[in-house]
This record gives C-alpha cells, sequence and structure tokens, in this order.
C-alpha cells in the first residue's frame, strides 16, 4: 500500500500538469475558432455592403444613364449598352479570365470569395429593384461612381474583388517596371477611347469623371492604402508570424532586434523581434487574419508605399492558402 501511495505521489505533479496543457490547448483551439468566426463574419458582412452598394451605384444612377466606369466593369456596362445583353451575365463572364489568374495567382480562398461576391452582384443587379435617383448628368457621374466605388471598396477589404482589372494589374507589373497605377491607367484609356467612338465623347467625359469618384472613393474606403502596403508586426510571437509569411504567403521580410519601450507599466526592458514585410494591398486582409489568429495582440503598423523595386514582391505568386 505504502509503495502505491508513493507511486502516486510522484506521478500526481505530473498529472496535474499534462492537464493543464490540455485545458490550455482547448481554451487556445476556441481561442481561434471565436477569432476565425469573427473574421468570417466581418469578411462576408463586408462583401455583403460591397455588393448591395455598388448595385446601388450602378442600376440607380449608371445604367439608366448609359454611363460607364473603368475596368471590368466599364467594359461590362459599354457591351451592355452596345449589344442589349444582361448586365449580370456580361459581369460574370468578363470577370472569369480574372478569377481564374486570381485563383494561380494569389490563392484559391481569395478566388473562391470572388466568385461569390462577382455572383452575389450579378443577381443584385437582376433582381432588386433599385430606384433610379437622377438623371442629372453631374449628378449621376460623381455618386454613380461613390456608390460603386464602395461597393469595390468594401469588397477588397472583405479580402475578394468585384472587378478583376486589378488582379491583372498586379500580376502584369511583376515583370515590369511600370506600376500596377499605371496598367490600371493604360486600361481605362482604352476603354474610354472606344467608349467615345461608340457613344459620344460627352458620355466618355462623364465616364471618366465617373472613374475618378470611384477610383477616389475605393482609396478612401481601404485608408489609403495604395498598389504595396509596407507593415511593421510587434509581437512576441515573432518566429509563428515569420513562418507564417515565408511559408502561407510566400514573402519575404526583414527582422529587426529591439526592445519594448515605454508604456502604461513603465519601461520593458524585454528584447523582441520586428518584422518588416511589402505586401500588395489585396494581401493586406489575409495577412491581418492571420496575425490575429497567432497574436491578437500583436501590434500592427501599416504604410503607403507607392511601388518597389529590387525584393520578390513582384516576381512571384502568392502562396495558396
Amino acid at each position: 500500500m505504502n509503495l502505491f501511495s508513493n507511486i502516486l505521489e510522484k506521478e500526481m505533479p505530473g498529472i496535474k500538469q499534462r492537464r493543464n496543457i490540455e485545458n490550455i490547448q482547448k481554451l487556445q483551439a476556441a481561442k481561434r475558432a471565436r477569432q476565425r468566426l469573427k473574421n468570417w463574419i466581418r469578411d462576408y458582412t463586408l462583401m455583403l455592403l460591397g455588393v448591395l452598394s455598388a448595385g446601388f451605384g450602378l442600376k440607380g444612377f449608371l445604367m439608366p444613364n448609359g454611363f460607364i466606369d473603368g475596368g471590368v466593369m466599364g467594359i461590362s456596362l459599354l457591351t451592355n449598352a452596345e449589344t442589349g445583353v444582361s448586365l449580370s451575365v456580361l459581369i460574370i463572364l468578363f470577370n472569369i479570365p480574372f478569377l481564374i489568374l486570381g485563383y494561380r495567382q494569389i490563392s484559391r480562398l481569395f478566388s473562391l470569395k470572388s466568385i461569390i461576391a462577382i455572383t452575389a452582384l450579378a443577381i443584385a443587379v437582376a433582381a432588386i429593384p433599385y430606384p433610379v435617383i437622377t438623371e442629372d448628368k453631374l449628378l449621376v457621374s460623381i455618386f454613380g461612381g461613390f456608390f460603386l466605388g464602395t461597393g469595390i471598396g468594401l469588397a477588397i477589404r472583405g479580402g475578394c474583388v468585384i472587378d478583376g482589372t486589378e488582379v491583372l494589374a498586379i500580376y502584369l507589373s511583376r515583370n515590369n517596371s511600370l506600376t500596377v497605377g499605371d496598367f490600371i491607367l493604360t486600361f481605362n484609356i482604352i476603354i474610354f477611347s472606344v467608349a467615345a467612338y461608340l457613344l459620344s465623347i460627352e458620355v466618355a467625359l462623364y465616364s471618366i469623371l465617373t472613374y475618378l469618384a470611384a477610383s477616389r472613393t475605393v482609396d478612401f474606403i481601404l485608408e489609403g492604402i495604395e498598389e504595396f502596403t509596407g507593415v511593421t508586426i510587434v509581437s512576441t510571437h515573432s518566429k509563428q508570424i515569420t513562418n507564417m509569411i515565408q511559408n502561407q504567403l510566400g514573402r519575404g521580410l526583414t527582422i529587426y532586434s529591439g526592445r519594448k519601450g515605454f508604456g502604461k507599466r513603465g519601461e520593458s526592458d524585454e528584447n523582441i523581434n520586428i518584422i518588416f514585410t511589402v505586401i500588395t494591398r489585396l494581401e493586406v486582409n489575409r495577412l491581418t487574419t492571420e496575425v490575429e489568429r497567432i497574436d491578437p495582440n500583436a501590434f500592427i503598423v501599416m504604410q503607403s508605399i507607392k511601388d518597389t523595386r529590387g525584393g520578390m514582391v513582384k516576381k512571384i505568386p502568392l502562396k495558396e492558402k
């Protein structure tokens, strides 16, 4: 009996420790599950709001007045005006090549969410009876562009696109010295030139105003995020975040050795690794989601970067999730 008691006394600390570890692992798993659910709700809410806003801009302003926008949406509107083919069908049809490119170059999740968003937009345009707001050409140009740009921006913040032009521009810019903005501008100049020839110069000029309003609104919705974003991450889980950026996103990074500074609790002498990486704005949602999953308390700073030279940002496709 004494022998059994001695063995039990020796084993008890180990049993308690294993139970504590199991409890901690369960709590961490539950926390990760809650974070994933929170991110899912946020992304799809933004996507839904984006679809509704873009649909309102199209049916409430642009379509009734024969105006177009830039990008794939502009091609769809122009084709609809000339042929009478359903805009819903054209939106899906013209975005298919860009969705395939997004699947290959960005990720399966990005492509899947974009398919859902574009399909939802097509359904919204076909099924929702949006009211026609005004026939004033200036108001149509400005507010049609505003609501369409709001929709595009919210969709990007939700981790997808409802206009595939930017996917193509980012892909092409990786093998050229031109920026993403240069490609988008060239693409849209061609569209508006065709609109001036097929429709009228007046419609083309108003459509350019629509495009400018939409593009400025997108930038505003994205809080000033340009083609590339520099991200600085301060976290006690820097090793896990480093592995995630390298292995899941396929991105390079720079690690600085730092020390925590002053805060509410005074100065800390704890050394910490500070991570810096450069990504495209289509990757921002995925990066922040993954960082929050690893460390909800991570400190993240983002800054706009107009363009990059050297490195691997433009040269390699994004890894699939």
